[in-house]
């Protein structure tokens, strides 16, 4: 079985005991996420799609982490004008892991 959800501008297609890192989360480790925006669900008697979203669908995580990715680094350069730029950047995300999907 598995399931494509939204969440963070994202879409994630997700099975059980998948782990998963997402954009930032307010929860803390060990602490339940339930995501109501599931756009697909699919299993053994076939594909349900939504419109938008599938109606009763649930997803259940459990948040493991609060972690960030690593570095990226933004280089800008301007020909001919000996100018340039360099920064970095560290996105913050949430490891899950999904305990149960729910088609209802």
């Amino acid at each position: 079985m598995f399931a494509v959800i939204r969440t963070g501008g994202k879409q994630y297609r997700v099975t059980p005991n998948a782990v998963l890192k997402v954009e930032k989360l307010e929860a803390e480790p060990g602490s339940i996420v339930t995501f109501n925006d599931v756009l697909a669900v699919g299993g053994e008697n076939g594909l349900t799609i939504g419109g938008p979203t599938v109606p009763g669908a649930t997803v259940t995580a459990t948040v493991i982490a609060q972690d960030r990715l690593d570095k990226i680094i933004i280089f800008k350069k301007r020909r001919r004008q000996n100018s340039r730029r360099r920064n970095g950047h560290r996105q913050h995300v949430t490891v899950l892991r999904v305990a149960d999907i729910n088609a209802a």
